[in-house]
């Protein structure tokens, strides 16, 4: 039985890396809640042309 622990104990660790609440805040959104509650219009300027700028493009044809 200890070698099923064995086997089950790292499958358990990746799934909760998978599933933790730490992926969904990666990347420039771990700034969106201060971005939102920030009065000054310049600051969601310059967000919006950063969120623009870091969307995926579509493959273009050639």
């Amino acid at each position: 039985m200890r070698w099923l622990q064995s086997l089950l104990s790292p499958l358990k660790k990746l799934w909760f890396r998978m599933h933790s609440t730490q992926k969904k805040r990666r990347g420039i959104y771990i700034l969106y809640e201060d971005v939102k509650s920030c009065p000054c219009e310049d600051v969601h300027v310059l967000w919006s042309i950063l969120v623009e700028s870091h969307t995926p493009s579509l493959p273009s044809k050639k």
